[in-house]
């Protein structure tokens, strides 16, 4: 699947021969978070399917459509899901979007997620509004800037520093609703599926990481490349995995690892099971939370939209 510029611009050909209004606020919606643009007035919708070259969204929760219209009187964009490294793109398939939406004119883009939270105290339904990421594809070399630069994009080394934009991150802790809770922090993007093992998660929290999740630091990386601004919006679903209380080794434990082994085979296929109703869980709990308070944080994206499209 191209990913060039070539076809983020006839991508961005296609959407301009269609739209009514061009869009000059781009918002991405996380797991769960797409019922935002059922506050679009006005709205044009696209599948994903539709538009030349864009990925399609494979993950429940995600409904793969492109709605354009207007949030508070301001021309906006959006993403009803986004695409993910663990479904098999590219960087630069998971950063076409952003580049889309750039060559349409944009200057602005909301990335929503739904995260796991590292810190204690920040708990499902607050939102963390990013200061800052730590990219942990990009850092191994999963960015979609990896490659030969294509100038008409970006310079070949764009500065991060400040990649979430001061004033727009200000704005969204002075309009969120109190419910939220809403703090500013630093959000960790890892490759997923798979949710982080508790020592991951110790790791995060040791390099100063206060959220994680599986989407969004691509956007941003190629978002800031293309000149945009940013703004990051965690809506924190569910506590990422902490070690429990670990117990001494006393004179039992032999006695317990003799018994453990007894029953192994007996439990293993109860066990796969456990672990695959397990998973179907956890991903249906980071939904359920995100509906929960996709309500909170639609409000603030209402108020938020009018003043984007000048700040």
């Amino acid at each position: 699947m191209d990913a060039s510029y070539e076809a983020c611009a006839e991508a961005a050909a296609w959407l301009r021969a269609r739209l009514k209004q061009a869009p000059v606020v781009g918002l991405v919606c996380g797991s769960g978070l797409g019922a935002l643009a059922q506050e679009l007035q006005q709205p044009q919708s696209f599948d994903y399917g539709d538009i030349p070259h864009f990925p399609r969204s494979t993950v429940q929760g995600h409904a793969g459509r492109l709605l354009v219209g207007t949030l508070g009187g301001c021309p906006c964009a959006v993403m009803q899901g986004r695409f993910h490294l663990y479904e098999g793109y590219s960087p630069a398939q998971v950063a076409l979007p952003v580049r889309t939406l750039a060559l349409l004119g944009a200057h602005t883009v909301v990335l929503t997620n739904a995260a796991g939270s590292l810190r204690e105290g920040l708990d499902p339904g607050d939102l963390l509004v990013i200061r800052d990421h730590i990219d942990l594809p990009g850092l191994a070399g999963r960015s979609p800037l990896v490659g030969a630069n294509d100038s008409r994009f970006g310079p070949r080394f764009p500065v991060m520093a400040g990649a979430y934009d001061p004033a727009l991150r200000r704005l969204a802790l002075a309009l969120a609703p109190p419910p939220l809770r809403a703090r500013a922090g630093v959000y960790c993007g890892v490759g997923g599926p798979s949710y982080e093992t508790p020592a991951e998660c110790a790791l995060l929290r040791m390099l100063g990481g206060d959220a994680v999740g599986m989407s969004t630091v691509a956007e941003a990386a190629a978002a800031r490349h293309c000149g945009l601004r940013v703004l990051g919006l965690s809506l924190i679903t569910n506590a990422a995995a902490s070690h429990e209380e670990e117990e001494e080794e006393g004179p039992e434990h032999a006695k317990d690892m003799e018994h453990a082994k007894e029953h192994a085979k007996e439990h293993a296929k109860e066990h796969a099971k456990d672990t695959e109703h397990a998973k179907d869980k956890a991903h249906q709990e980071v939904l359920d939370a995100a509906q929960a308070g996709a309500r909170l944080l639609a409000q603030l994206l209402l108020a938020l939209a009018p003043r984007l499209q000048h700040v």
